[in-house]
């Protein structure tokens, strides 16, 4: 990182450069004449009474005094994808993964889209804000929290950091008006051919359109309102796990009634999304999400797919550890902000 210029430390930002990122370095303590740095990357959401609002990639924001400043820059954009990745947009991407979970009900609000389902995932009971709401950023806010109330829900924003128009900024706004960040996640693309050649058994993988019994056995993830007592999942899970353009389930049966594996896919246009791909812990290292992930490819390839995408947990290190190998690189982070201060 080079802040020099003809050997000196400069400061070349201004309050002007707020939306750009930018790499600023300051004084590790601001009254402390011991000369340590602290490096900051991210991108400038405000710059105001003497303090600069910095948002990484991580979706954290930092507060920085401008007494503490020694030197910042604007930097350029994040390099070109490797070569071999497809290419895409931020809102392409939240566009298409938003049509391979679709809620039960949802409103529109300018061009933010108020989404729910039972609170069954986070995904399909939050905000998508893909704009501008319309109307001033408080009065949009509150018509969110109305909403939510309304159906006994959490309020919800999903944002996105880390690429090319991603929203840094509304993170920022979201932080400073009570909402707290719970759960980051990385969206990963990769090609679609690739995994479709994976060197894995496909033979046990069993696809169908529908999901049943037996999937849902393994997949035990409506233990939340969206699910029933007894662990029965509710109408709007099964119906929310069948949305989407073209949607295929996998199916991998054990030596009892709960499958050894599973796995879904959304097929949309030219891209292929993965979910729910779980493998039964006596089962691990057996190649079976691999299966599990080769058999949907191959389907997808069939319907004229070409990409592939997928969500994970930032901090499943086994899973991100798995698709990286397979040949899925980030693409940008995404956030699930939750409203928290008392009204």
């Amino acid at each position: 990182m080079e802040f020099t210029a003809g050997g000196r430390l400069e400061v070349r930002i201004t309050p002007s450069d707020v939306g750009k990122r930018v790499s600023v370095r300051r004084l590790a303590d601001a009254g402390s004449d011991a000369g340590k740095f602290t490096d900051t990357v991210g991108v400038l959401t405000s710059w105001d009474n003497g303090v600069l609002l910095i948002t990484r990639r991580t979706g954290e924001s930092v507060r920085i005094p401008e007494s503490s400043l020694v030197a910042g820059k604007v930097v350029p954009p994040a390099p070109a994808r490797r070569r071999g990745l497809p290419a895409a947009s931020f809102e392409d991407l939240a566009r298409t993964s938003a049509r391979a979970w679709l809620p039960v009900e949802s409103e529109r609000l300018g061009e933010w889209t108020l989404r729910a389902a039972g609170g069954f995932t986070r995904r399909a009971n939050s905000v998508l804000p893909l704009g501008d709401p319309g109307i001033p950023m408080d009065d949009a806010l509150g018509r969110v929290r109305a909403w939510y109330a309304e159906r006994d829900l959490p309020a919800y924003v999903q944002t996105a950091t880390g690429a090319e128009g991603t929203q840094e900024a509304l993170c920022a706004d979201l932080e400073q008006r009570g909402w707290e960040r719970e759960v980051t996640a990385e969206l990963r693309v990769g090609g679609l051919a690739p995994v479709a050649d994976l060197d894995a058994d496909v033979s046990r993988v069993r696809l169908g359109r529908s999901v049943d019994e037996a999937w849902l056995r393994r997949y035990q993830r409506f233990d939340v309102p969206g699910g029933a007592p007894g662990g029965v999942p509710g109408p709007h899970v099964l119906q929310v796990l069948s949305s989407g353009p073209s949607v295929w389930f996998a199916t991998v049966h054990g030596e009892s009634e709960v499958p050894a594996a599973i796995g879904r896919c959304v097929v949309d246009g030219r891209w292929a999304g993965f979910m729910a791909v779980e493998v039964d812990p006596a089962h691990r290292r057996q190649g079976l999400a691999s299966a599990v992930m080769a058999a949907l490819a191959r389907q997808a390839l069939e319907e004229g797919a070409s990409a592939a995408w997928l969500q994970v947990e930032s901090d499943n290190d086994g899973a991100r550890e798995m698709y990286e190998g397979m040949g899925f690189a980030v693409h940008h982070l995404y956030h699930h902000f939750r409203y928290s201060r008392s009204s």
